[in-house]
């Protein structure tokens, strides 16, 4: 691939400067050879582990390839990251080449703050993605953001604790909560952890699953906020029963990591996640490895059609701002030769699937220990990325959907509902009445 992209570079800059006095000098990124020249920086949110290591050593690598490259690392945690770049774009302090999340791109087109990248993807085989993650960041035909891996939510459950208690896996919600009432036995272990701090969007998420289940959206077709609708309030009042039967008292404050940590150390019997929940099991309770696997999300009645629930496409973009596009466009490009990218989904394995299709079935990201051990929950977490979107992006690509889960206005529902007493209906028009003036706003 960066064999493809080099030559074309090098046929521009040529074309370029056959028009040009001979007093003019060479654009800066590129010599008469094609050899690039240039720093860029690259934001990335893969603040730890095996994931930070490989992108340092993709960086280290794609600079030993071309010697007058000098890339720059920056790494920001999600909730931070978002912060950083739409603070950044008002007073230009921004990447030139970054990850990013699905409802950013949006936002991202919106600002005008990064560049279309079709050609990236044609040079890699535009035939070999997924044609969903590739349509979340295109406006007009344009194609803004290249998807460099994927994942979804399922319901991890811990096998031996289900055995104990003579239960099966549970299919509905109804089964989960009585699963999780009779299971929960704190301090030891709970049922299953509702998280609603603020500052994150667990609890959208957890509203969304109910929510998607029901056939329904948070967001209607029509782009108005859905809160109130009688699968909404369901939900609503079915995740305040769980946290007031199952849940510790704390996670009304739970972020992200408090949520996912309690499952980690087998303090949760129920949870919802990626295959992340893998890796963060086997780290921290490696003796529990083997009690944990992955099922469908739980439906509304077991005989009810599998709606598509919550997939991550997680994408890279270029930035507008950017000096050197031709390196940021190379680099990206660097990530998908075949061994690089295989190396990559396997520092995280099961927790990042491939956004292309032939590696999907590629022996040699097949053949590797954990993938193999967990082969169903590959399969249900495959199945689940077939047929879901990113919250709020069912019926298209919106800035809604960033507004819905950026801006804390479902955390801060529950909040008020389980803190202040607020009575559910009450809560949930208001919410509802906020998202819908901040969608307002944002057109």
């Amino acid at each position: 691939m960066k064999n493809k992209w080099l030559p074309c570079i090098a046929a521009s800059v040529m074309l370029f400067t056959s028009a040009c006095s001979k007093e003019e000098a060479l654009p800066p990124t590129v010599d008469q050879d094609g050899n690039l020249h240039g720093e860029i920086v690259l934001w990335h949110s893969f603040t730890q582990g095996a994931r930070n290591e490989f992108m340092k050593d993709a960086a280290s690598s794609f600079m030993k390839e071309h010697p007058g490259v000098k890339i720059r690392i920056e790494t920001f945690a999600w909730p931070e990251f978002y912060t950083k770049w739409t603070t950044g774009v008002q007073a230009g302090q921004v990447p030139d080449v970054s990850t990013a999340l699905p409802n950013h791109v949006v936002e991202m087109i919106d600002a005008d703050a990064i560049i279309p990248i079709n050609d990236v993807i044609d040079n890699i085989g535009r035939e070999r993605f997924y044609e969903a993650p590739i349509k979340e960041g295109t406006v007009d035909g344009s194609n803004y953001a290249i998807p460099l891996y994927s994942h979804a939510q399922v319901m991890w459950y811990r096998k031996d604790l289900l055995q104990k208690a003579q239960l099966k896996v549970p299919q509905t919600w109804d089964e989960l909560f009585e699963a999780a009432k009779k299971i929960n036995n704190p301090p030891e272990v709970n049922g299953l952890s509702v998280p609603m701090g603020s500052g994150d969007m667990m609890a959208t998420r957890f509203l969304n699953l109910y929510v998607r289940s029901a056939g329904e959206a948070l967001i209607t077709p029509e782009g108005k906020a859905n809160l109130t609708s009688k699968a909404a309030i369901d939900g609503i009042n079915y995740w305040v029963k769980m946290y007031k039967n199952t849940s510790p008292s704390g996670s009304v404050n739970f972020k992200v990591l408090d949520q996912a940590t309690l499952f980690y150390q087998g303090k949760t019997a129920f949870d919802f996640n990626s295959g992340f929940q893998i890796g963060g099991v086997a780290s921290n309770s490696p003796a529990l490895i083997d009690q944990i696997d992955a099922a469908p999300i739980p439906k509304i009645n077991a005989t009810d059609p599998s709606n598509g629930i919550e997939t991550s496409n997680i994408p890279m973009v270029v930035w507008k701002n950017s000096k050197h596009p031709e390196i940021a466009k190379a680099f990206i490009e660097s990530l998908y030769e075949k061994e690089r990218y295989i190396n990559f989904l396997h520092s995280v394995p099961v927790g990042m699937l491939p956004a292309m299709k032939d590696i999907t079935t590629d022996p040699d990201f097949l053949n590797e220990p954990t993938i193999q051990k967990f082969s169903g929950a590959v399969q249900v977490i495959s199945d689940a990325v077939n047929k879901g979107t990113a919250i709020g992006m069912e019926y298209e690509p919106t800035l809604e959907s960033g507004l819905l889960t950026g801006q804390g206005v479902i955390e801060r529902m529950f909040a008020d509902i389980l803190l202040k007493n607020e009575p559910v209906d009450k809560a949930a028009k208001k919410a509802e009445k906020e998202l819908n003036n901040l969608f307002r706003m944002a057109k």
